[in-house]
């Protein structure tokens, strides 16, 4: 994380902006970017490089044939979808698979250890929206395979989101410009971004990582019951900074050189519900679901049980989507169950209760779920939730848990406040008193600039005395 963090930031990422700068042709703009995601991509394995140009090239060729063939368009978008969910499937799911295989009939007698590219879930993702929407009509098929693999490979997402769909940017891909008011925004963005992964998230882990022992079952079960819920508390706070704060970085080099992408996050833990949660986190991914899948079952068109089904195969999927193990699924099955309460009974009663009930009740139902997300091993979700109710013979504390907690306690306030929209809030309200001064304007552009280069230096300074800690969805 040291290495990679400082080198991207101050060598890969502004090399790329400086010779990006330096050219002025869009065609040039865009073989710069295609160059340096290429690069950035293979950086990590270059032989799955293949891979995400192999789709793309899927994606490319049976789009043009959907256009094309028109008589056929359907046989060729199942052909798509067959060969980029199969690729999908074969490189993250097929030890899942074999592993269930082998435990009801005992072959086959070795599985292959088959690594996961990284990003493979989110590009697979956005090739597939691409793919549909030519064959919708909603886009028309792009038919420079460079410029597709431009889309699928933009190292600013491709490898953690947001998932971006092409009708979105495919104007920009062509017709795209550079405002110097948008690259100041971009750059804020981005050194937001940084300071919430480098300095917050990556704190939340230290706690979370401490108490939480996923790799050693024996030590979870003699954690303190305040010990585990300090530390789902950490997980369950560093989980949305992390993923946000990529999504954060995203958007902000985006900005710099002309792409708009959407936003990803509208902070989920002030929602109401389980169902207005949803429609605040990975917001790429909710709407990819009701989309492509949701809508296309026939959603809520069909009756109250076909309903519940299709919610159902929705969840299903947006659990096996974060990763083969069980844990994922019932993840997503546990939050299918409350949709599906809410839905049919529970918003309508909230409606007669206080407001701060349902926010209460939202936050306790997300807290749990986190749980569930945290331990792939099943035998870990049960040590820690009967060792917060103390059964584990664990007792409430120690000591080693009283410091943790004295001395992360303002850390901890202070990243709840983070997670809400007070700090933007306040941050609008500054900027709007200084400009209701037209007196000293200055003071309004010298704060825009000594903000995001104080995140910058306070991110380095964590970084450099960080150990290793990438993003959590880089595994997705």
């Amino acid at each position: 994380m040291v290495f990679s963090s400082l080198f991207f930031v101050y060598f890969f990422l502004a090399l790329n902006l400086f010779i990006y700068s330096r050219t002025h042709k869009i065609t040039s703009k865009n073989i710069v970017m295609l160059v340096f995601s290429l690069i950035f991509y293979s950086w990590g394995g270059p032989k799955y490089l293949l891979l995400l140009i192999g789709m793309t090239f899927i994606s490319w060729i049976t789009a043009l044939g959907i256009y094309k063939y028109r008589n056929y368009k359907k046989s060729i978008l199942i052909l798509a979808c067959v060969l980029l969910l199969g690729l999908l499937g074969i490189f993250k799911y097929s030890g899942f698979v074999l592993s269930g295989i082998q435990a009801i009939t005992g072959f086959p007698e070795s599985i292959p250890n088959i690594v996961l590219p990284i990003g493979i879930s989110f590009y697979t993702f956005q090739l597939l929206s691409y793919v549909v929407d030519v064959y919708r009509g909603d886009v028309r098929p792009q038919k420079k395979f460079w410029l597709l693999l431009l889309y699928a490979s933009l190292f600013h997402q491709c490898i953690a989101g947001p998932i971006v769909r092409y009708h979105d940017v495919q104007e920009e891909i062509l017709h795209r410009k550079v405002l110097s008011k948008e690259v100041g925004k971009g750059i804020k963005r981005f050194c937001i971004g940084l300071a919430k992964k480098a300095i917050l998230a990556n704190g939340c882990a230290v706690i979370a990582d401490t108490f939480l022992t996923s790799g050693d079952l024996k030590a979870l079960a003699d954690v303190p019951a305040m010990g585990l819920w300090l530390g789902v508390l950490a997980f369950t706070l560093q989980i949305y900074l992390d993923f946000s704060a990529y999504s954060d970085m995203a958007i902000g080099m985006g900005l710099m050189i002309g792409f708009h992408y959407k936003e990803n996050f509208n902070y989920p833990y002030m929602a109401d519900s389980v169902t207005e949660f949803w429609r605040r986190w990975h917001i790429s991914l909710s709407t990819f679901f009701r989309d492509y899948v949701y809508i296309p079952l026939g959603g809520n068109r069909k009756g109250k049980t076909r309903t519940i089904i299709n919610l159902f195969i929705v969840w299903f999927l947006t659990g096996m989507w974060h990763g083969a193990s069980w844990n994922y699924i019932l993840w997503g099955l546990y939050f299918f169950v409350f949709l599906v309460i809410e839905k049919n009974w529970l918003l309508k009663k909230f409606q007669c209760l206080p407001h701060f009930v349902s926010h209460i009740y939202a936050l306790v139902i997300i807290y749990f779920g986190w749980i569930l997300f945290k331990f792939e091993d099943l035998a870990g979700v049960g040590i820690t939730l009967k060792g917060m109710l103390g059964l584990n013979g664990n007792g409430f504390s120690n000591m080693q848990v009283s410091l943790a907690f004295k001395n992360n306690i303002f850390f901890l306030i202070f990243v709840i406040i983070a997670s809400t929209p007070l700090l933007k809030t306040i941050h609008t309200k500054v900027v709007q008193w200084f400009r209701q001064r037209n007196a000293i304007p200055y003071i309004v552009y010298a704060y825009e600039i000594i903000l995001p280069v104080v995140l910058l230096i306070l991110s380095t300074m964590a970084l450099v005395g960080n150990s290793y800690n990438p993003f959590l969805y880089f595994q997705f």
